[in-house]
């Protein structure tokens, strides 16, 4: 069996480890290469993320081991459809964040800048054993983005896979190549926020860029065994126009292929744009018509009331494969192989003989 590996910690502070994605660049500035923003710091500054700092002329990682809180959730909260559709996910997020989305709707978790907000600690071992003693199938790396705090979540990860525990990352992908490919070997699924298809979205709503994020998708579609399922947060007025959403899909269909499923999810004023309009349902229907024209088989609406858009349905003979409603499962038409009843055509996705029971039901836990 794999054992655990050991991470240098700060003897005065467990929550400081030493990390390996970074580089002295001269003139008293060190580095950070996790993720494409590459942030340059001198002794005792943080990177935009604000939880990589360095210390002792090295980037080292403040928050590992703590979090700011644990909840299990319906794994299709994540989103994610078709990931052992009904089981429950314990999910956790720590501080911090390294895009910069003035959206953001967990800003109180992802801006932080108080360590008080992790009050609550846990080691790797410790996430995977409360994971199976409270029934979760999976854990999630979610809240704010894993990518920050690459080292905890591998571990994490690690322990889950020798407890035989999945786990999951909710991720906006922008990570450079390298760590990427460290980072997803050892997850089991992801849901990649793709926040729009125009780069002067990404720069001007997140501060950040749009072709790592493709070269993200496509590396995780292409070169891993990820589960991969795509969310894209529809803005009035930035995001949310036929052509872009049409070379969204296009580009999905092309380069991803047309399994993997796309959610559209509902904007509410949130954070720095207090001074937008919530996203009409229609617009997620239109959304989601536009995407099955483009080729995509299995596509969703999100954070609205929508039965018929959170369904599964059949690619060839149309006929529903998961109902669903908000978070209940209703009618399950998959055989034990997951294909169809109907007509045999398999469902693509990783799923179980039978669907998971535990409907829409959120419960904080404490992991000791």
């Amino acid at each position: 069996m794999e054992t655990p590996q050991i991470r240098r910690r700060d003897s005065d502070e467990p929550s400081a480890v030493a990390t390996e994605y970074w580089h002295d660049c001269g003139g008293g500035r060190i580095q950070c290469d996790l993720c494409p923003r590459h942030c340059r710091m001198r002794e005792g500054q943080r990177g935009l993320c604000f939880v990589r700092m360095v210390r002792g002329g090295e980037v080292v990682l403040t928050t590992y081991g703590r979090s700011s809180g644990f909840c299990i959730d319906p794994i299709e909260k994540k989103p994610l459809n078709h990931f052992l559709p009904g089981t429950p996910v314990l999910s956790f997020g720590t501080a911090g964040c390294n895009l910069a989305c003035k959206f953001c709707q967990n800003w109180d978790i992802s801006k932080s800048r108080e360590m008080d907000t992790l009050a609550h600690r846990a080691e790797p071992e410790d996430l995977a054993a409360a994971a199976r003693r409270l029934g979760a199938r999976s854990v999630a790396f979610t809240y704010n983005d894993p990518v920050i705090f690459h080292e905890y979540a591998v571990d994490v990860a690690d322990a889950c896979r020798r407890a035989g525990v999945r786990t999951v990352a909710v991720t906006a992908g922008y990570i450079s190549p390298v760590p990427r490919r460290e980072f997803f070997a050892h997850i089991d699924a992801a849901n990649v926020d793709l926040k729009a298809f125009t780069d002067r979205f990404y720069y001007k709503l997140t501060g950040a860029h749009l072709a790592p994020v493709l070269e993200t998708l496509e590396f995780i579609r292409h070169e891993t065994d990820v589960w991969l399922e795509l969310t894209t947060l529809l803005i009035p007025g930035e995001n949310d126009g036929d052509d872009e959403i049409r070379r969204m899909a296009d580009w999905v269909v092309e380069r991803l292929g047309s399994d993997v499923p796309m959610h559209f999810s509902a904007f509410h004023p949130s954070w720095k744009m207090m001074d937008y309009p919530r996203t009409p349902p229609a617009t997620l229907t239109r959304a989601r018509r536009i995407a099955m024209e483009s080729g995509a088989r299995y596509v969703y609406t999100g954070n609205v009331h929508d039965s018929a858009g959170g369904s599964t349905y059949c690619h060839h003979c149309g006929a529903c494969l998961i109902e669903r409603d908000w978070y209940e499962l209703g009618a399950w038409r998959l055989d034990a192989a997951g294909r169809c009843e109907s007509c045999g055509t398999p469902c693509a996705g990783v799923f179980e003989e039978r669907p998971g029971n535990w409907g829409a039901r959120r419960m904080p836990v404490s992991i000791r």
